[in-house]
């Protein structure tokens, strides 16, 4: 039993114990505004297209700004960096505080916001992953980012079960405050750290260094694909932008929240974090590969399930809102291992040196692909429905999958040594 619980050890490091101690605080006020911003968008228009442009509003600045603040990443003390962008996302949730207590319901404002808080969002992550390598021993990263990813997907159920109920309470403006609070808790984690400047003199960051480190992954296959993997997956089976329209119509809920809202919003993240605390197996997995391929597998079957059992809804919470729950769930906990997987390859096989450039080419595959997603659900749902759209996502997830994985064989034979078991 203890070797399938959750690997603990990363948690001896002091440096990394306070960031995630911190970050136990700070995603749970993030994901407040995960909820929040979709939530008023629906409510200001009633359209998932809405919604769905927070995708193209969130994912210029990350790719942007991902690729180069990972080339600041590589040539800039990360400790500093990290302090610079924690502040500018403090900023960024005051906004959103500011036009919600002021009551200005202007969307494209809100948009605005939005796209500044992720331009500070895509430096601050590759800065974070890309220091982990330097305050955590090798054969300890994959429990450290499962770890992380526990931590995260358990705001990210708090966030939209808290923030689904409240919303109809006290309003957006709540919300948005309790974030730019939550906040505060990373920049004295962040304060503590040590300093973190470049082990080896580098060029100056720019499109020369970004263009490096696409270089880089060219010639490492097994990166490369891992990356395309999670493309497919997230674009393809991320249907997010629909809970709010779904919620709504076909489990019968308000428009500006409620239980059903929440729940869907909760679902995901609750099977990561049940994925995360029986995790102390991820350690132990030497082919890598296999693992990641597997478990978007898994996840694009679920977001299948899901679609269907929207299909079959009755405009109320009954059997099929609960079969729905229970799928996203699975495909959270799925989600969770490809990515702990998928990260502790990144960190593993690249140099320190290129660390941060190629984590910000993660991050962009990462946080941009739901937001394609968005967009792509958001459009599929106005032309077929909103059950067609999510389940013909996962269809696509499974065969795209297999297809890519067939033509470079080369991923899933990818294998490491594992770690001894606990």
């Amino acid at each position: 039993m203890r070797g399938a619980l959750a690997d603990t050890r990363p948690l001896a490091v002091p440096a990394y114990r306070r960031l995630w101690l911190a970050n136990i605080v700070t995603v749970i006020g993030a994901q407040l505004t995960v909820v929040a911003v979709p939530a008023q968008i629906y409510a200001i228009t009633g359209s998932s297209f809405y919604v769905g442009l927070t995708g193209v509003f969130g994912l210029v600045p990350l790719i942007i700004f991902g690729l180069y603040g990972g080339a600041l990443a590589d040539v800039m003390d990360r400790r500093q960096l990290l302090m610079i962008t924690t502040v500018g996302l403090i900023v960024m949730s005051a906004l959103f505080w500011a036009q919600a207590e002021l009551g200005w319901s202007n969307v494209w404002l809100i948009l605005l916001i939005f796209a500044a808080q992720q331009a500070f969002f895509a430096v601050n992550q590759p800065t974070r992953s890309a220091l982990l390598p330097r305050i955590i021993p090798a054969d300890l990263l994959p429990a450290a980012n499962s770890l992380n990813m526990t931590v995260m997907q358990a705001g990210a159920i708090a966030g939209p079960l808290v923030g689904g109920a409240l919303i109809p309470v006290l309003g957006y403006a709540a919300l948005y405050l309790l974030d730019t609070l939550c906040l505060f808790a990373t920049l004295w984690a962040v304060f503590k750290l040590p300093p973190l400047p470049p082990l080896e003199k580098v060029g100056r960051a720019g499109l020369r260094s970004v263009l490096e480190g696409f270089a880089y992954l060219r010639g490492h296959t097994v990166l490369l694909m891992s990356f395309v993997v999670d493309i497919i997956a997230m674009v393809f089976g991320m249907p997010r932008a629909l809970f709010p329209q779904i919620a709504h119509e076909s489990f019968g809920g308000p428009i500006d929240g409620g239980l059903a809202f929440a729940l869907l919003f909760a679902a995901i993240p609750l099977g990561a974090v049940v994925g995360g605390v029986f995790s102390g197996w991820v350690s132990r997995v030497s082919r890598q590969g296999v693992a990641v391929v597997v478990a978007i597998i898994v996840w694009g079957l679920a977001m299948t399930v899901f679609g269907l059992a929207v299909w079959r809804a009755s405009g109320s919470i009954g059997v099929a809102f609960w079969v729905a729950f229970v799928a996203l769930a699975i495909g959270g906990a799925a989600d969770m291992a490809s990515a702990a997987f998928r990260s502790t390859m990144l960190q593993q096989a690249a140099a320190d040196d290129v660390r941060g450039r190629l984590q910000g080419v993660f991050i962009v595959v990462v946080a941009g692909g739901p937001r394609i997603a968005d967009v792509v659900h958001g459009g599929a749902a106005a032309v077929v429905g909103t059950a067609a759209a999510a389940t013909g996502g996962g269809v696509l997830v499974v065969v795209l999958v297999v297809a890519v994985t067939l033509a470079v064989p080369a991923f899933v034979r990818y294998r490491v040594a594992p770690a001894p078991a606990i």
